[in-house]
């Protein structure tokens, strides 16, 4: 049954796909447990960390884990105030129809099949799934890393109730060339493959609440209005990488928002327009704070 789910995966546009155990993840819990001890991850109460070492905890009849990849590349634009994994409609979407089409085809092949599908909002850690399943291997830099598309990736997975036969993670990890170690505009990447999240300048461009001193600085050192692909861009993983084969992330595609639209639109209008786009769920507010943050001066000798 594994090889006819790899065989139908690949004919959706899914290249990696690999199994993991359905936990518990214990070796996961002591890495969660170095990073909260230090102050260095949002999960700090214990029945988070056991949701996201025990998919039990969120499927009661959980047998295995199914993890997917779903690379993302498709360029960079010169003049982009956008993260490279916003440019295309919002990934969530399309991640979420591609599993649950995974879903759907394995429950007219298994009887009783049953699953629960997540794109970037579920309990289990989806990188340290990816690593699991032997999709991809670590970089300092927390990210995931593949041999075709480097870190461009985006994860998915499937808690379901079929014993599929679990893969082994990959033992190798990035070169350590620390470069993003170096230019990180926050500097949260700790050299140990875990990061300082509340530093991380992709975090602070989508705080809703009122930035500190320190966050105003890191967001003032680098021009991406949402987002920040500093550590992706400097990684020699991700020099002449492949761009993604899913035809989804290559449509519609959008680089930038100019200040001038943020301010003159509602919020309302905002949602409407921009309602299917990664950048869109903090509203526009945070876009139009982070514009003026960054591109302050310029913005205040346009005004006068």
């Amino acid at each position: 049954m594994k090889e006819v789910l790899i065989e139908f995966c690949k004919s959706i546009g899914i290249e990696y796909v690999g199994i993991v155990s359905s936990g518990p993840y214990n070796d996961f819990r002591d890495t969660l447990t170095k990073m909260t001890s230090k102050g260095n991850s949002k999960v700090f109460e214990k029945a988070s960390v056991e949701k996201m070492i025990e998919p039990h905890l969120t499927l009661e009849d959980a047998k295995s884990v199914i993890v997917c990849l779903f690379p993302y590349y498709c360029g960079t634009a010169e003049d982009a105030n956008l993260s490279k994994y916003a440019y295309s409609l919002d990934y969530h979407i399309i991640v979420r129809e591609k599993l649950d089409m995974i879903g759907r085809f394995l429950q007219e092949n298994i009887q009783g099949f049953n699953y629960k599908a997540f794109a970037d909002n579920g309990p289990l850690a989806e990188r340290y799934l990816a690593y699991k399943a032997g999709l991809g291997f670590y970089g300092i830099n927390n990210h995931i890393i593949t041999d075709r598309y480097g870190s461009y990736v985006f994860i998915g997975y499937l808690i379901n109730n079929y014993p599929f036969e679990p893969d082994k993670p990959q033992n190798r990890t990035c070169y350590q060339c620390f470069k993003c170690v170096k230019k990180c505009p926050g500097q949260c990447i700790l050299g140990d493959f875990t990061i300082a999240s509340f530093k991380c300048r992709s975090y602070i461009t989508q705080k809703k609440e009122e930035l500190t001193c320190d966050d105003i600085e890191i967001l003032k050192r680098h021009h991406l209005i949402w987002g920040c692909d500093v550590c992706q861009d400097v990684c020699p993983h991700n020099e002449n990488v492949k761009e993604t084969i899913i035809e989804e992330f290559k449509r519609n595609l959008k680089y930038k928002i100019e200040y001038e639209e943020l301010r003159q639109i509602s919020n309302k209008e905002f949602l409407r327009r921009y309602r299917d786009r990664a950048f869109s769920w903090r509203g526009k507010g945070v876009l139009q704070r982070n514009h003026e943050i960054i591109h302050r001066q310029t913005e205040n000798s346009v005004d006068k």
